[in-house]
């Protein structure tokens, strides 16, 4: 099991499973959000996290223009996890940051790589795309099967 919580302490989380996948996004919009030049985020479903301690949620755009909802803790604002809406908050992007043990929780793609800093060196055997992929291409069978039992095919 993954647990994790923010820089206070105050919101801890754990996951019941191993997430299904972990992005690591070199999006513009990633970096505003994250004041760094990417994220890591470790998707899974909802259901499968469980949270306590005072959740703050802010809806910022996305260019889906559907928008992503952060979840940060109330007392020192770091940024949790966030679900993007359209998804339907049925899966969560848990901030690998977050994590009490990040590094088991390696990224297994970049995506939006023609936004990331060009100081950014990428070397690595995970898969690189300059924009995004599609899953059932890119995903491992196991992960892929979960994802499909929430939104089919």
């Amino acid at each position: 099991m993954h647990e994790g919580k923010c820089a206070c302490g105050a919101v801890t989380y754990s996951m019941k499973t191993d997430p299904m996948f972990v992005h690591c996004c070199h999006c513009s919009e990633c970096q505003k959000q994250t004041g760094s030049a990417f994220v890591l985020n470790a998707i899974i479903e909802t259901d499968r996290v469980e949270y306590s301690g005072p959740i703050k949620e802010m809806t910022l755009p996305t260019p889906s223009g559907k928008g992503q909802v952060i979840s940060r803790c109330e007392n020192c604002g770091v940024a949790v996890f966030s679900s993007y809406l359209i998804r339907q908050g049925k899966l969560l992007y848990i901030r690998v940051g977050t994590l009490n043990h990040p590094e088991n929780c390696p990224p297994d793609v970049h995506i939006f790589t023609s936004s990331k800093l060009p100081w950014l060196k990428i070397e690595t055997d995970i898969p690189v795309f300059e924009e995004f992929y599609v899953f059932k291409d890119v995903w491992p069978a196991k992960a892929y099967a979960r994802l499909q039992a929430l939104f089919g095919d």
